[in-house]
């Protein structure tokens, strides 16, 4: 299951000569993938290589037909190990994951995959999620390239220049023996645009044509003394090959005038921010046709020293457009300036941000300074900077106080909110807890109205990361993680640790059913279904093969009975590991399981019910401890209607999914009775009429408020 169907744009993956192809970005880089003679494909699930893997396996059965081997990794580091069969082998093979995370998981293997490097192009597509709203630490796959020897491709956004890009990446790779990593951004992977198709192509090896076992040879292992050989056949041979590879075939674009006494070298993935604001200049259209010499790399590492030295040759100063720190690009280039000795005046980091994303307002803030300090100042830019600036100000003016800050949080009727919902209860009972966040949803825990969690140090890592905290605060330490995270990394790098090390400590599993947050793609606890790829497996099964002491199961949405089994945790007697799986299906992956049912029952005239919750007006007190307690999105305030008690009260709103958790924690918590349960009936029978009928006619009889239609009942909608 994912979180998006490609099943109807899957079809332009079939076309073929003569043919043009028109799609989102991410679909033109997997059409590229099946035009190069890819043999196997993998990788490790979510954004922002936005649904890569997800458009893979939903392609299985044409990758089937081209004999393409599909492995969905249970992380990153297995994906990039996948690559091992390009060393031995003739064969192609590309892999996916979201950077820099997925890349610092995927380290181990990448440093051995890239020492002996590839026979058979080997081409690592990964989302530099870096700036544009990013999910993760902010750093750049630059320095892992850097550091590592592989060669980097940052492709100008332009669906042409990326489907080239994944189809040259192997040919680069196989012209100098080197993995290579092709960056996409987010903008990139969603923007759409056209091609001329060509056919698909299988692979000479897969898995309809198999090949021989390779022969031994001891230098294709990433192990002493061949490493030696291995350092210096990158620098030696590789290195020059790689270059020689991206001059050739003029990777790198060159636009604009031959002539000119300033120039710009900006990253592939930036041309776009950069070239609107030359737009905006007049020295540039929407097609891209600068009116100032530049040199787009499309391939950030290696740099080609003939290259940029051609480029600045005569040149009295170059803006370097490099996003992010450290300037590695910016260093590179000075270095190369300075060897050939040319005089070149070098900006960059002096007139744009060392570090953060480079928006529209900064890309053309350091240009416009560059233009100005040599002569080619550009009124029409300044102007828009100063309306920006002016908008902005007439904005704050209209504004009493500044916008409140809106962090990201659970859906409506996530599962796992009433777990911290009930975290927080026994906090006020226990007082203050060291609680061990993780990577995904539950991060959300650590924003209001929850404000939970110590540390976030990797996925699946939280009970690593207490290991050592666990023996050194007075009370209990409380990890969390998901059932993504449990099958990722938790269970080896957590669970095994602290059962070998006997660790006392709680450890909280959300079972949602699903790898949720990257889009509810299967795992290997996801119940078997006919189009999924889950193995059922049991998670309680598991931890007590490694021989885990205490295992309680809780429903998530029952706050009163996760509080118990919280508090029993906490100061049960057992000593050891202590696991809480909190049960309770992902309510995004629930939703658009159950609504086209309930959709297809209804226009069939059959008896549906939905179910919601209401707060009655005349009970609530305005006292919002449900919403302090819960932040559901679908919990607000409206106006008392009591003049009497002027403070708003609290209000359902129409999202509400019927989860229940706000009248469950306004029970555990014992705050008040003004929540009631509201079945909203499509179609309904004779029996739903008569006891509506019976109802009203109750509440009348005990002097019930005048407007019935507030109160808690039955409520009969017509058939849609």
């Amino acid at each position: 299951m994912a979180e998006v169907s490609f099943h109807k744009e899957i079809e332009s993956l079939r076309l073929g000569d003569g043919d043009t192809f028109y799609g989102e970005g991410i679909l033109a880089v997997t059409k590229a993938l099946l035009q190069s003679g890819v043999a196997y494909v993998g990788g490790y699930q979510g954004a922002p290589v936005s649904h890569l893997l997800d458009v893979l396996v939903q392609s299985e059965s044409l990758l089937a037909d081209l004999g393409i081997h599909l492995e969905t990794c249970t992380n990153e580091a297995a994906a990039a190990a996948m690559l091992g069969a390009s060393i031995s082998y003739p064969l192609r093979g590309a892999v996916t994951w979201k950077s820099i995370v997925g890349t610092n998981v995927a380290a181990d293997a990448l440093s051995n995959l890239a020492s002996p490097g590839v026979m058979g192009g080997a081409l690592i597509i990964v989302g530099e999620d870096y700036g544009e709203g990013a999910s993760v630490i902010q750093e750049r796959t630059h320095a892992f390239a850097a550091k590592s020897s592989l060669w980097l491709i940052d492709p100008r956004p332009d669906v042409p220049t990326l489907v080239h890009a994944v189809e040259k990446g192997f040919e680069l790779s196989e012209a100098s023996n080197t993995p290579v990593i092709l960056e996409l951004r987010i903008r990139a992977c969603h923007m759409f645009g056209s091609f001329p198709a060509k056919d698909n192509r299988a692979a000479p090896h897969s898995t309809r044509n198999r090949i021989a076992p390779a022969r031994f040879l001891y230098d294709r292992l990433s192990h002493p003394p061949a490493t030696f050989r291995h350092e210096a056949d990158k620098a030696e041979r590789r290195l020059p090959a790689a270059q020689r590879f991206i001059a050739d075939n003029k990777l790198n674009e060159q636009l604009g005038p031959d002539g000119g006494d300033i120039g710009i070298i900006v990253q592939g993935g930036l041309f776009n921010v950069l070239n609107g604001r030359l737009t905006l200049a007049g020295l540039s259209d929407a097609e891209g046709a600068v009116q100032i010499p530049t040199l787009v790399l499309n391939v950030v590492h290696p740099l080609v020293p003939d290259e940029i030295t051609a480029f600045c040759a005569g040149k009295k100063a170059v803006l370097v457009v490099e996003e992010g720190a450290p300037d590695f690009i910016e260093q590179g280039i000075g270095q190369i300036l300075r060897r050939a000795d040319l005089q070149t005046r070098l900006h960059g980091k002096d007139l744009l941000p060392m570090a953060g994303e480079y928006t529209p307002l900064v890309v053309g803030k350091g240009l416009a300074a560059f233009l100005g300090r040599h002569g080619r100042a550009a009124a029409p830019l300044d102007r828009w900077i100063a309306d920006v600036a002016a908008t902005r100000a007439e904005v704050d003016k209209t504004l009493d106080a500044p916008l409140p800050p809106r962090p990201p949080t659970f859906c409506t009727g996530c599962p796992e909110r009433p777990v911290f919902s009930a975290m927080k209860l026994l906090r006020q009972e226990m007082g203050p807890v060291h609680v061990a966040a993780d990577i995904g949803c539950h991060s959300f825990a650590t924003f209001a109205p929850f404000s939970q969690g110590n540390t976030i140090l990797g996925y699946g890592m939280s009970l690593a990361s207490a290991a050592a905290v666990s023996g050194t605060v007075e009370k209990r330490t409380v990890s969390v993680m998901g059932d993504g995270g449990f099958w990722h990394n938790g269970l080896i790098t957590g669970v095994a640790g602290a059962v070998f090390n006997k660790d006392d400590s709680v450890l909280v599993v959300m079972n949602n059913g699903y790898s949720s947050a990257t889009g509810q793609q299967d795992i290997l606890s996801t119940k078997e279904a006919q189009d999924g790829r889950g193995k059922s497996l049991d998670i309680e099964a598991v931890l007590k093969s490694l021989g885990v002491p205490w295992i309680r199961h809780v429903r998530t949405y029952g706050v009163a009975g996760v509080v118990a089994t919280l508090r029993e945790a906490m100061r049960s007697s057992v000593k050891g590991l202590k696991v809480i799986i909190a049960d309770g299906e992902c309510q995004l992956a629930r939703q658009r399981r159950i609504r086209p049912e309930m959709e297809r029952k209804a226009a069939a005239g059959e008896r549906v019910v939905r179910t919601r919750f209401w707060v009655d007006p005349e009970v609530c007190t305005g006292d919002h401890s449900c919403i302090r307690l819960s932040g559901c999105p679908s919990l607000t305030i409206k106006p008392s209607e009591d003049p009497l008690r002027p403070d708003p009260i609290a209000h359902v709103n129409n999202d509400c999914v019927g989860c229940g958790m706000c009248g469950e924690v306004a029970h555990a918590a014992q705050l008040c009775p003004s929540f009631a349960q509201i079945d909203v009936i499509r179609n309904p029978t004779g029996w739903d009429r008569l006891r509506r009928r019976m109802s009203a006619a109750l509440m009348r009889l005990l002097g019930a408020p005048r407007d019935t239609a507030r109160a808690p009942a039955p409520s009969l909608a017509p058939a849609e």
